[in-house]
């Protein structure tokens, strides 16, 4: 209810939509914009660089979902929290100019409600997230990570669960917090051999649920 109340004041305001192809940023770590951007079609990807120069992806980011921070109401500008990449062939976003969106959020109850859960929701996931990563080993890790894919892009056939979405190794990797990309082929490979999944036209099909979930500690 209140992600269609969301999606209804986006269309109302007639904010701008800019359209970003495969592989293209829409903002950098640390650089200072003056936009608030909530995703209406495709599949963005945020992370960040760490010094030593690897990549560690955050999340996948679906359709409705706001994608910068929003923790400062009064500045025109501030620094974008991660890197903004698009993952699918082309992404359409709302561009929210940030300060009035506040006005409205401080104005608009309903809004002001979906605002605060949205961001309790993440946060959520954030410790999720970072429970896993503690918790688990590179195995445990890797587990943890199909499960959420298959939650975000699953698409259940025959007692299988096909990730309707192209994800590399690599990204994988990034996402398990792995500095290494062979140690997830390996992985990958030995989960394969297994049974649990196996890979169709560059897809992942996972064929044993419930032996993931089993390798990952909470």
């Amino acid at each position: 209810m209140q992600n269609r109340y969301f999606q209804e004041y986006l269309e109302s305001q007639k904010w701008e939509v800019v359209r970003k192809e495969y592989h293209e940023y829409l903002t950098y770590r640390g650089l200072l914009d003056s936009y608030v951007y909530v995703l209406k079609s495709g599949v963005i990807k945020t992370s960040v660089i760490l010094k030593d120069g690897r990549e560690f992806n955050l999340a996948y980011v679906r359709p409705g979902e706001i994608i910068s921070i929003i923790n400062d109401e009064t500045s025109n500008r501030t620094p974008a929290p991660f890197n903004i990449r698009v993952e699918s062939e082309e992404a359409f976003l709302y561009r929210v100019n940030r300060v009035e969106f506040w006005r409205d959020v401080n104005r608009n109850l309903k809004l002001q409600s979906y605002v605060k859960n949205y961001y309790r929701e993440n946060q959520q996931a954030y410790m999720y997230k970072l429970q896993t990563m503690l918790m688990n080993g590179k195995k445990g890790a890797l587990c943890a990570v199909l499960c959420e894919l298959a939650e975000l892009f699953g698409v259940a056939s025959n007692e299988k669960i096909l990730i309707d979405f192209p994800i590399t190794n690599e990204d994988i990797a990034g996402f398990c917090g792995i500095s290494s990309r062979n140690s997830v082929n390996r992985m990958m490979r030995e989960l394969r051999e297994a049974d649990i999944i196996e890979i169709n036209n560059r897809k992942i099909v996972i064929k044993d649920l419930v032996y993931l979930k089993s390798r990952v500690a909470e």
